[in-house]
């Protein structure tokens, strides 16, 4: 199946070229992902770590007070952060007391401080990573760091404006009526065929993969 045809198909959904449009997401340039200060990385990856599994309205809601309660979010703080301090957070009405989650955020800051370490900001590592392999990003953030598997680490990516593509149950919907995919998305087999389906659509249309894969999403009913 031609990309083509699935972009006819969301038009035709959303009422018109410019309906569409509307909805896809800004691309900054490449420049800002590496702008970006880290403790605004960790700061996102945390964001999406207490939403998942949880209403997402709720933790933007308490935001303010997650970056009141986590000092900013300043990564060569947290990676050595005492276990008394994550004690503390775990009564904090600021935030939403999950204590799992809460331990994400040292192990994660030392992820983020092992690539600033090797590439300066981690912003210039996600920067050097290309679209066309954003399984192997994804396999990283799983391995280094923590509750990054899933579909969060494809929303962090989204929200920090890194271009890669986001596996909701709508463009599953479009890779497997196409038959472009026939394993569990989860699985590496599975994201591999995923990366194949929007390579080839990439090298058919030009567009970036947060638009092909937000085009996708809007060319079924959700």
């Amino acid at each position: 199946m031609r990309f083509s045809d699935i972009h006819e198909r969301a038009i035709a959904r959303k009422g018109g070229l410019a309906n569409l449009n509307a909805l896809l997401p800004n691309m900054p340039p490449l420049s800002e992902l590496e702008a970006r200060t880290d403790d605004r990385y960790l700061s996102e990856i945390t964001r999406c770590v207490f939403k998942a599994g949880f209403v997402w309205r709720v933790i933007d809601n308490k935001w303010r007070g997650f970056e009141a309660a986590f000092h900013g979010f300043v990564p060569a703080y947290w990676q050595q952060v005492s276990p008394d301090v994550l004690e503390e957070l775990a009564s904090d009405e600021r935030i939403v007391r999950n204590m799992q989650k809460i331990r994400t955020v040292p192990e994660n800051a030392r992820m983020i401080m092992d690539a600033v370490h090797q590439y300066g900001s981690f912003g210039a590592f996600l920067k050097q990573w290309p679209s066309d392999d954003q399984i192997g990003l994804l396999l990283w953030l799983k391995r280094h760091g923590s509750r990054l598997g899933g579909n969060s680490a494809q929303y962090f990516l989204r929200r920090v404006g890194w271009d890669g593509f986001i596996l909701s149950g709508e463009v599953m919907a479009v890779l497997r009526h196409a038959e472009l995919l026939d394993a569990s998305p989860s699985s590496k087999k599975g994201l591999q065929q995923a990366q194949a389906a929007f390579n080839n659509w990439h090298q058919e249309t030009g567009m970036p993969y947060s638009h092909l894969s937000r085009i996708a999403s809007c060319s079924v009913e959700s």
